[in-house]
């Protein structure tokens, strides 16, 4: 249960055609232009290519065993948790922490993220859409970190708006960015749709999750726009890849 005072295919295939066509039997539409694949738009694989297996959970986990603390302390997980027992842990290409997820439903105003179904509701988030508008908290896989303080900047690690995460639940893996801050003595929170994605009850008051949720943020990462899913997804795994040494 939530706690804080604030709160974060269409698949292209290609036909081959195997008879010979003379000059006049031309198609009705050559030289027709094709319009340009939405931004979103998830690409499979061309006919014949071997797509690159997914990176998996087991494999992102074995990187992050040890922990070489960056953080100059540790974090509560809620406001109410006398005991700060989560550090903020270093890599050369990541930063990561396990934590909770309580669930962020602040930014634009929707059915399910709105002042009625969530008491803390924000209408605003740290970081806009590239139409300067609050994300979408609803339909954004996105990650809150804490607002900069003493115990960590999350600028001095390379992390901004729109930087990918790498989030693991129950063997599950999902791709976000950062798209919110929270409270500066306080970590693990991720937006409604973050929280669907991964199984996890998105509701704002009464969801979340209590613990075993891991965020590996990935330095240097920013993607543009941050409203991109689809960016943020092959942007992930290609990270990941070279984060468990595939790349």
């Amino acid at each position: 249960m939530r706690t804080r005072t604030f709160a974060l295919t269409a698949v292209t295939t290609a036909a081959c055609g195997a008879a010979l066509l003379g000059p006049t039997a031309l198609p009705a539409t050559a030289g027709v232009p094709v319009p340009d694949t939405p931004p979103d738009t998830r690409m499979g694989p061309a006919p014949g290519d071997v797509e690159d297996p997914a990176v998996s959970a087991e494999e992102l986990l074995a990187e992050v065993r040890s922990c070489r603390q960056i953080s100059r302390g540790k974090y509560r997980t809620d406001a109410n948790r006398s005991k700060a027992t989560v550090p903020v842990c270093g890599t050369t290409d990541a930063v990561f922490w396990k934590a909770d997820m309580d669930i962020d439903c602040d930014g634009r105003k929707t059915k399910a993220c709105n002042p009625k179904s969530d008491p803390y509701f924000q209408p605003q988030t740290a970081f806009q859409t590239s139409r300067g508008k609050p994300l979408d908290s609803a339909r954004l896989p996105f990650v809150v970190v804490p607002a900069p303080g003493r115990i960590w900047d999350y600028r001095k690690s390379g992390l901004t708006g729109g930087s990918v995460v790498a989030v693991i639940h129950q063997g599950e893996v999902r791709y976000a960015v950062i798209g919110d801050t929270g409270p500066a003595g306080i970590i693990g929170e991720g937006s409604y749709a973050l929280a669907e994605e991964l199984s996890i009850d998105p509701h704002p008051t009464t969801g979340g999750a209590a613990s075993g949720v891991t965020y590996i943020a990935f330095k240097d990462s920013r993607i543009s726009p941050i409203e991109s899913r689809a960016k943020a997804e092959r942007r992930g795994e290609e990270l990941a890849r070279a984060f468990v040494g595939q790349g």
